[in-house]
């Protein structure tokens, strides 16, 4: 067992993402708080030394450090007006959420005027990757925020990137899900051509995930044997593309990535009804 570290953290949105974060940041010997809408959420920290409060609240009165992974942006905004009021001078908050940057930017205003350090850190790599302590984490901030937060951040990532103020994590989650998208569109419709003008699938399969084409997107294209079997990534996918599409606009460099990507994922929802 860790040594306990002096830093009383807290986490609120405990899926299979957030989840597998708050674990690793207990099992690292941080002390934790958590709070869920649906107590059974809570459940599987029976087994950690984590404690419950019964309101976002309390959490705000207890934590130095609260990590944020809820669905989106209207969630985000909700768990912040709760918790930034009662949230002491000098806490960090920190949003694990892919969200519009406009929003980090406004709720990192609100905190501002408290003196609460605002982070936005959205991550890739999954449930796995916080289990296995290999997330990227995309970070967003002041020199003097981000390097509050990195030592709890370090419980989970792999890597760690500071790559602008406020809302600049996020700016990078868009498009690094929107490049995603468009590779997993791209894979699919590759193995489709391949199959039409009678290559044999599987074989076309092992070569290009050995050869230059090859990508975590493309791995996941070759999963599927219809778009519909990507229907719930898809819907994940689509709200980043659609958040980088308001963000851009009609800007040309926007209209290449959307037009690769929202078909297929217009399709893999569309089907799956």
């Amino acid at each position: 067992m860790m040594a306990q570290k002096d830093v009383r953290t807290g986490f609120i949105g405990l899926g299979s993402q957030g989840g597998a974060m708050a674990r690793r940041m207990v099992e690292e010997g941080y002390p934790l708080t958590l709070w869920a809408r649906r107590k059974e959420s809570l459940t599987p920290y029976h087994d950690t030394a984590a404690t419950y409060v019964d309101t976002v609240e309390e959490m705000g009165e207890l934590a130095d450090h609260i990590g944020i992974c809820v669905v989106d942006d209207a969630g985000v905004r909700d768990v912040a007006e709760r918790l930034i009021p009662s949230m002491r001078p000098g806490s960090r908050l920190v949003i694990h959420s892919t969200i519009h940057p406009d929003t980090c930017v406004d709720i990192a205003r609100t905190a501002a005027e408290r003196d609460i350090l605002l982070v936005d850190a959205p991550v890739s790599g999954g449930g796995q990757g916080a289990a296995s302590r290999t997330l990227t984490v995309m970070m967003g901030g002041t020199k003097e925020a981000i390097a509050a937060v990195r030592p709890v951040l370090e419980t989970f990532s792999g890597l760690m990137v500071h790559i602008g103020d406020v809302g600049a994590g996020q700016l990078a989650k868009l498009v690094n899900n929107s490049l995603m998208a468009a590779h997993v569109a791209l894979g699919y419709e590759a193995l489709a051509i391949g199959t039409a003008i009678g290559l044999d699938r599987p074989a076309l399969t092992e070569l290009i995930k050995v050869s230059s084409g090859r990508s975590f997107g493309f791995d996941v294209a070759a999963r599927l044997s219809a778009p519909s079997e990507f229907a719930h990534g898809a819907k994940l996918l689509a709200k980043d593309v659609r958040l980088l599409r308001e963000v851009l606009g009609d800007r040309e460099a926007f209209s290449l990535l959307g037009a690769t990507s929202e078909p297929f994922l217009m399709e893999a929802i569309a089907l799956s009804h």
